[in-house]
């Protein structure tokens, strides 16, 4: 688990016994120099959804509200 190798905190969600299990079973396995840097590449430092720098865009999102 790369989180676990760069000291990120992750918190799983699940509600299922078994997949919150499976969640604390994270030191069966290692990550290979090769997989760390592969995942890191995967940071691009920008929003697959939106610019945050887009004001406009911040604005709006920030004055959506939702029908629930």
């Amino acid at each position: 688990m790369k989180e676990r190798s760069v000291q990120v905190v992750v918190i799983p969600k699940s509600v299922r016994k078994e997949r919150i299990i499976e969640n604390f079973n994270i030191f069966d396995f290692q990550l290979s120099q090769e997989d760390m840097e592969s995942i890191t590449t995967l940071d691009t430092k920008q929003s697959l959804f939106f610019s945050h720098n887009d004001h406009e865009m911040v604005k709006w999102i920030g004055m959506r509200k939702l029908d629930i």
